[in-house]
């Protein structure tokens, strides 16, 4: 069986403004995630498909990530699968962090990746 290659970027061309998909449980999330990102934990995804669909309604890209890459792998391929805009983030979480890029809470507290 042949896939497509999954499409992926580094986390340095996620635009600022771009559609983050956050595919991680709550407890993560909570921890630290992109600000403005778009949160549908994996194992809630096919109930919640429709929040994504309209999200990127106007043919926006979704650039979907979790802590390494593995779950957003998952997403992104079913995504792409849909007719939709989507890429993997390569390294999610742990090389956004890495690379300095901002993360907040929802409490105020320092942000950090679960």
């Amino acid at each position: 069986m042949n896939f497509a290659p999954l499409p992926s970027v580094d986390v340095a061309e996620v635009p600022s403004d771009g559609l983050v998909l956050d595919v991680r449980e709550s407890d993560e999330w909570a921890a630290g995630h992109v600000e403005g990102a778009l949160h549908v934990p994996m194992s809630d995804f096919v109930a919640r498909f429709g929040e994504v669909t309209e999200a990127v309604a106007e043919g926006r890209r979704a650039y979907v990530m979790c802590r390494v890459g593995g779950r957003s792998a998952q997403v992104t391929q079913y995504l792409v699968q849909q007719g939709i805009d989507a890429v993997n983030v390569d390294g999610g979480m742990q090389a956004w962090d890495g690379a300095g890029r901002p993360m907040v809470t929802d409490n105020g507290t320092p942000a950090f990746v679960l």
